[in-house]
Order: structure tokens, then sequence, then C-alpha cells
């Protein structure tokens, strides 16, 4: 706990929501079964307190969310599944609702966004890593979706950054729910700090 703490300590920390929008895991889903696995798990209201918290407690909070461009500009098709969904032409089009943080989530005031074009994780050629170095981070903690590709993506992607990683276990999901947490034992937990959104809360709130 001592180890958790120093990493998630004000001042050296930010939390991460990896595409927590309305056109992921909302009421405007595309992919209803992950958002269905979302709402079972009331990641929405824990996340929402966990942000909350960490608002209170001055940790940083941004929301990486990924969006299109309607002509696509800026985007490449070289992912199947992505491939697919861009096929509905106002598939998480930027600027339109699809895209925006889901309510439960704010944003607050003092939130900060990183927006993608591209890409399965939110780290390369986007603002994410000098917004997190002009504030000092040394660890980022990880929430949202999904433990198949996206968290995956970003932990990895922060490590090469230099940066720790905390994952909140249950503020994370994958679909199914059962390979979510094979991917959380199997290969997250060997390369990052595994912590629930309780643990979080309750270290900010003792600090």
């Amino acid at each position: 706990m001592s180890q958790l703490a120093e990493l998630v300590k004000p001042g050296n920390a930010a939390i991460l929501t990896m595409e927590m929008q309305r056109g992921v895991v909302g009421d405007l889903a595309v992919i209803t079964a992950l958002a269905e696995v979302v709402e079972s798990l009331d990641i929405p209201k824990r996340l929402g307190n966990l942000l909350d918290g960490a608002r209170r407690a001055e940790i940083p909070v941004i929301h990486c969310r990924a969006a299109f461009r309607r002509d696509r500009a800026g985007s490449f098709e070289n992912v199947p599944m992505v491939n697919a969904l861009l096929k509905d032409p106002d598939y998480l089009v930027l600027g339109e609702p699809s895209v925006d943080v889901i309510p439960e989530l704010g944003p607050g005031p003092s939130d900060l966004d990183s927006v993608r074009l591209h890409g399965m994780s939110p780290f390369h050629a986007t603002d994410l890593d000098p917004k997190l170095r002009s504030l000092g981070v040394g660890t980022v903690i990880a929430t949202g979706v999904s433990l198949n590709a996206g968290i995956m993506g970003l932990t990895i992607e922060a490590i090469n950054h230099g940066y720790h990683v905390v994952v909140v276990t249950d503020c994370v999901a994958g679909y199914p729910s059962d390979y979510g947490e094979e991917v959380l034992a199997n290969s997250l937990a060997k390369m990052s700090t595994l912590a629930s959104a309780e643990e979080l809360v309750t270290l900010w709130h003792s600090a």
C-alpha cells in the first residue's frame, strides 16, 4: 500500500479515462455488448465517484476520446474492426454528441481533454504526453475501455514513454467480461500496479 500511495500521490499522478463516451459505452453506443458489460459492472457510477475523489485531491483528470472527421481526413482505415464501424457515416463524428464523455463523468471544470483521430490508444501523435509532462506527472491511472485493446495499448505506450501505470480494476472492462478478467490477471498485472477505486479514494482522503 505504501508503494501505491507513492505512485498515486497528488502532484505525481493523473487519471485517464479511455473512450468513456456516449457513442462507445453510453446511450449512443454502437457496440452494445461492451456497453452492456460496462453498465452491468456499474462502472459509470463508480468511475464518476473516483473522478470526484481525484478532483478533490487535485489529481488531474484527462478524458482520452476517439473521434473522426466526417470526411475521415487524418484517420487510417487499417484496423478491420474500426473499418467496419466507419461504414456508418455518423460514427463518432467530431463535435457530435456520440463523442461526448458520458454524463456520469462530468466532465468537471478542471478536467483536460485529449482527442485522437487515429490508432487504438491515446499517446501516439496526440497532445496527451505534453499535457502530462507539463503537469509533472510520473504515474498515469488507467480507467475505461476496453481491456481487449485500448487499455492494453494505453498501458504499453505509457510504459514506453516512461510513466508508471496503475490500472483501476473495477473501473475498466472488456468483452466478454471473463476475457477482461484474464487480461487483468495474466497481462496487466505483470506490467502495471492494480488497485481498486476504493483503495485510491481512501489514499487520497487520508493524504
